[in-house]
């Protein structure tokens, strides 16, 4: 069996113990996810499984993707991920696999997400500097400058990997040990203690614990 499945981040809710305890949750929505692909070490070197969920367009889709769907005896899918299985495991093109084949409650799961983008960021935000912070003594719009960057003669020149301000977020970012706390099968959702990357309807993986 796969060690992980494609889900739809919802967004987060609370959950309540039965003696009264709250716990912060993030709702993920797991379709039934489709095999469209097994890869074997004879093949290919190393045991995978491609899943696939949600429904894409045939105008969308392009003719060598058709093909591979074709092959897998499904509708195009919107996204595809790929995770390792074991090399005896039991699974062919076509199976579809569900969020109670993988998990239970009370499990503990890595989720992985593209992050939030936030745009250009200064270095106060990127960066956590502090700044100047101090307005006194000459200082005119320097609180969340960023300060020297670099010598003079030598280098002559800004060494790379230097904090400074740029692009923030849009990065792969797994969180782990995530406790599962519902699983709401007739629904197909599940629910995770604590917060998860990306944005309202992102795309996020769950993995079991290695």
């Amino acid at each position: 069996m796969s060690n992980g499945i494609i889900g739809i981040k919802l967004g987060m809710t609370a959950v309540f113990s039965e003696d009264g305890r709250q716990f912060s949750c993030t709702a993920v929505r797991v379709d039934p996810n489709i095999v469209t692909q097994v890869k074997t070490v004879e093949t290919d070197g190393y045991a995978s499984v491609q899943l696939g969920v949600g429904e894409r367009k045939v105008k969308h889709t392009t003719k060598a993707m058709m093909g591979h769907f074709e092959a897998a005896g499904t509708t195009p899918k919107k996204v595809l991920r790929e995770f390792t299985v074991a090399e005896d495991a039991e699974i062919s093109v076509g199976d579809e696999i569900n969020i109670t084949d993988l998990f239970e409650e009370g499990q503990k799961i890595d989720v992985s997400g593209i992050s939030i983008g936030k745009g250009f960021q200064g270095v106060v935000k990127r960066h956590g500097f502090a700044g100047v912070g101090d307005a006194t003594h000459g200082q005119h719009n320097r609180q969340r400058a960023p300060g020297s960057i670099g010598a003079s003669s030598w280098p002559s020149r800004v060494f790379k990997g230097m904090r400074m301000g740029g692009r923030m977020g849009g990065d792969r970012v797994t969180v782990k040990n995530l406790t599962v706390v519902r699983i709401l099968e007739d629904q197909n959702l599940i629910l995770v203690e604590g917060a998860v990357p990306g944005p309202t309807n992102g795309t996020v993986e769950l993995r079991k614990k290695k």
